[in-house]
C-alpha cells in the first residue's frame, strides 16, 4: 500500500481525501525495487524507480496505480528530481491490461531529454510502437480515454496543449491506470515529482444539461505557481465559489442554495436565504463585505431571474432590486460605492450589459447592441467594468469606462473566453476560456477548459495558470482571495455518493 506522509493543513480538517490510488508495484521486477510516498498537505506524489526500459516487448519501472473502467481524463504535473543518469529516464502516466511486464499499454510518457510520446503496445507480448509529439520537455501531462481511442495533451506549464492520438487501443474493460517512474539503467534509481494530480470520470456522452451532474471538487490555487489544493468534494454540483472579504469563507452555490465553506475548520453550513432557494451561481458580494446580492428565479414574476440583497449573515426576507416583468437578470458586480448592481439582463430579447441603482431600481443601459453581452465586474478603483462578448465573432474580454463609454476589445484569440475577474489590486485578471469547439454563446458543463491569467495593463497576453474539466459553475464569480494570492474554483469528475 501507499506510505502516507500525514501533514495536514489547516483547510484540510475534513479532508476530501484527495490520494487518488490504491497500490504500487514495482513492474518487471526490476533489480533495485521502487516506492512512492504521498504528502496529504501539498497532496503531491514522489516515486522513486529504476528499470531498464519501457520498450520492445517488456517494460520495467515503478507503478502507482488504480483500476478504472470506462472513460476517464489523467492529469499530472511532472518534474524530475536531480540531472539524472540516462537521457532517456522516463516519467508519466501509463494504462496497462494487466501488471505483466510484456502487457499492453498505453503510455503518455517524457524523457530525460525532453522527448515527448505516446507509446503504446496494442496486444500482449508485441513490441511497443511511438507517436512523437512536437512538443519538447513538458511540465503538465494529460492521457484521456475515450472508449479505444487515446489522447494525449502536453503542455510547459503556461501554454495551450499540444496533442497526439491513437485508435483502436483495447486496454481492457478495468485497465490500471497511474504514474510511474523508469530509471532507463538498472543500476540506478531516478525519483519524479507529480502535483495537481487529477483522476476524472467525465460525465457521460449523452448527459442532459442542467437535468444531469456529476460530482464537484472544491480547488485553491496558488497564482503565482499555479499549486493547486482540493479541500472539499461533493457527490453533486457546487458552483462559483465566491471569497468573503475578511478571508475566512468561502460561498459557493449547490443546487439552488448558497453554502459557506469555512476555511480554518472546513465545516458547511447554509446560508440562509429565505424564500430565495432557487439560486443560480450568479452572487456577488458588497465592497464593504457586509451584503451579498443573489438572482433567484422568481416563481411569482415567471420564473425570472430576479436580482435579490441580503446580509450576509442571511435573512428570512431578501429584498427585491428588480422590478417585476424586468426581464432576466444575472449578476456580476457590484459598484465599488456599492450603489448600483451591474448585470447581464434580457431586455427587448437582447442580452446586454444594465446597471441598477439599488435605492431607485433604475436601470441604465452600459451596452446596447445584438449580440451577448456577459460576465461584467467593476475594477476595484472603479473607473473601468470588464465583460465578455461575442461582438466580433468569438466570445472576447471587453473593457468599457463606468459610464458604458470608450468599449474596447481586449484578448484576439481562438478560445471563447468568459467571466474575466480582476485581482483586489487591480493589476491581473483572470478568465475561464473554452476551446474552439464550444460556441460562442455558450458556456456550458463539462469541458475541457483553461484558467488564464493577464495584466490589466496589456503588456502581455493571456497565459495559462489551470488545465481543468469543468466550465459553467467552474469560476463564474469573484473567486480571488482578499490577498490576491489565491484563486478559488470548481472542477469536476463522477464521484460516487458515500
Amino acid at each position: 500500500m501507499i506510505r502516507f506522509l500525514l501533514i495536514w493543513a489547516c483547510v484540510m480538517s475534513l479532508s476530501a481525501n484527495a490520494n487518488q490510488f490504491d497500490q504500487q508495484v514495482s513492474v518487471g521486477d526490476p533489480a533495485i525495487k521502487g516506492e512512492a510516498s504521498y504528502d496529504a498537505d501539498s497532496q503531491q506524489y514522489r516515486i522513486k524507480g529504476a528499470g531498464t526500459n519501457m520498450w520492445f516487448k517488456q517494460d520495467q519501472m515503478h507503478y502507482l496505480y488504480k483500476q478504472l473502467p470506462g472513460d476517464f481524463i489523467l492529469r499530472a504535473h511532472v518534474e524530475f528530481v536531480g540531472n539524472g543518469v540516462e537521457p532517456h529516464r522516463k516519467i508519466g502516466w501509463t494504462v496497462r491490461k494487466s501488471l505483466d511486464t510484456s502487457s499492453a499499454q498505453v503510455t503518455a510518457v517524457v524523457h530525460g531529454d525532453g522527448l515527448t510520446s505516446l507509446q503504446f503496445r496494442k496486444q500482449d507480448g508485441l513490441d511497443t510502437e511511438q507517436i512523437e509529439s512536437s512538443d519538447k520537455m513538458p511540465d503538465v501531462i494529460q492521457l484521456e480515454r475515450r472508449g479505444n481511442q487515446y489522447i494525449m495533451s502536453t503542455a510547459q506549464f503556461g501554454q495551450p496543449f499540444t496533442q497526439v492520438q491513437a485508435a483502436d487501443l483495447d486496454m481492457g474493460e478495468n485497465p490500471y491506470v497511474g504514474l510511474f517512474v523508469c530509471s532507463h539503467n538498472p543500476e540506478v534509481v531516478e525519483q519524479a515529482v507529480f502535483s495537481n494530480v487529477r483522476i476524472i470520470t467525465p460525465a457521460a456522452t449523452d448527459f442532459k444539461p442542467y437535468q444531469d451532474y456529476i460530482g464537484s471538487n472544491l480547488e485553491l490555487m496558488d497564482v503565482e505557481s499555479g499549486h493547486r489544493k482540493i479541500i472539499h468534494r461533493a457527490p453533486n454540483s457546487l458552483q462559483a465559489p465566491n471569497w468573503t472579504h475578511d478571508g475566512k469563507t468561502l460561498i459557493y452555490n449547490a443546487e439552488g442554495k448558497l453554502y459557506n465553506y469555512d476555511l480554518a475548520s472546513g465545516n458547511i453550513s447554509e446560508l440562509n436565504t429565505g424564500f430565495a432557494n432557487e439560486n443560480n451561481n450568479d452572487h456577488v458580494l458588497s465592497w464593504d463585505g457586509k451584503q451579498i446580492a443573489i438572482s433567484h428565479h422568481n416563481p411569482d414574476d415567471e420564473r425570472r431571474s430576479t436580482a435579490y440583497i441580503l446580509p450576509l449573515t442571511g435573512s428570512d426576507n431578501p429584498v427585491q432590486v428588480n422590478k417585476t416583468g424586468a426581464g432576466h437578470t444575472f449578476l456580476h458586480g457590484w459598484s465599488p460605492d456599492d450603489k448600483n448592481l451591474i448585470f447581464t439582463g434580457n431586455r427587448d430579447n437582447k442580452w446586454n450589459i444594465v446597471k441598477i441603482n439599488i435605492a431607485s431600481g433604475q436601470e441604465t443601459m452600459l451596452t446596447d447592441n445584438e449580440y451577448l453581452d456577459d460576465g461584467s465586474e467593476y475594477a476595484p478603483d472603479g473607473k473601468y467594468i470588464y465583460f465578455n462578448s461575442t461582438r466580433t465573432g468569438t466570445m472576447q474580454i471587453w473593457r468599457m469606462k463606468a459610464d458604458g463609454s470608450e468599449q474596447t476589445q481586449l484578448t484576439f484569440d481562438e478560445y471563447n473566453d468568459w467571466f474575466p475577474h480582476i485581482s483586489p489590486d487591480g493589476k491581473q485578471m483572470v478568465m475561464l476560456s473554452y476551446l474552439p469547439d464550444v460556441a460562442a454563446e455558450d458556456h456550458p458543463f463539462y469541458k475541457h477548459v483553461y484558467l488564464r491569467i493577464m495584466p490589466t495593463d496589456l503588456s502581455q497576453k493571456p497565459k495559462v495558470i489551470a488545465y481543468v474539466y469543468g466550465g459553467q459553475g467552474t469560476i463564474n464569480v469573484p473567486s480571488w482571495s482578499p490577498d490576491g494570492k489565491t484563486i478559488s474554483f470548481i472542477s469536476n469528475t463522477l464521484i460516487e455518493q458515500n
